[in-house]
């Protein structure tokens, strides 16, 4: 199993507002910060704000804030908006057969299997979790973004 890059720009983007709580970032400082593609994030933030993770300011000092506190942030639910709920394989929640060997395939419920796995996993934790250790995280940061500052 892997997530998209998309999966994991959301969560470096959740990741880098929660260690930055008490001013607003921008797409640009977050994008520098992991050495990543604005355009990408425009989408990623796009998104985050859609879905109410990230709350957005407009206009002269604008940016972009938590909409709510680590705490309260699941990784799994957090997934499951950015990868959608279908399955690893396109036969997986098909409406019609679209393999000749479907009506009697076990690799579909084991599949099913691993994949709801991997989300009663991920349900475990917040965002809150992903930020320890926080210093340590901060440093890193700072470090990534020193070459092209």
């Amino acid at each position: 199993m892997q997530l998209t890059t998309f999966s994991d720009y959301a969560l470096r983007v959740l990741v880098y507002l929660a260690l930055q709580p008490d001013r607003l970032a921008t797409i640009a400082e977050i994008a520098e910060s992991y050495n990543i593609s604005e355009n990408h994030l425009m989408k990623v933030v796009h998104h985050l704000a859609q879905t109410g993770y990230v709350e957005t300011v407009r206009g002269k000092g604008g940016g972009l804030r938590l909409a709510g506190s680590p705490e309260e942030i699941g990784i799994g639910q957090v997934i499951r908006g950015t990868e959608g709920e279908h399955g690893l394989l396109e036969c997986i929640g098909a409406k019609e057969v679209i393999c000749c060997i479907q009506p009697s395939c076990r690799l579909m419920a084991i599949l099913s299997e691993a994949s709801a796995g991997m989300y009663t996993v991920l349900d475990k934790y917040t965002l809150s979790d992903l930020l320890k250790p926080k210093a340590k995280l901060e440093k890193l940061l700072d470090t990534c973004a020193a070459p092209h500052r």
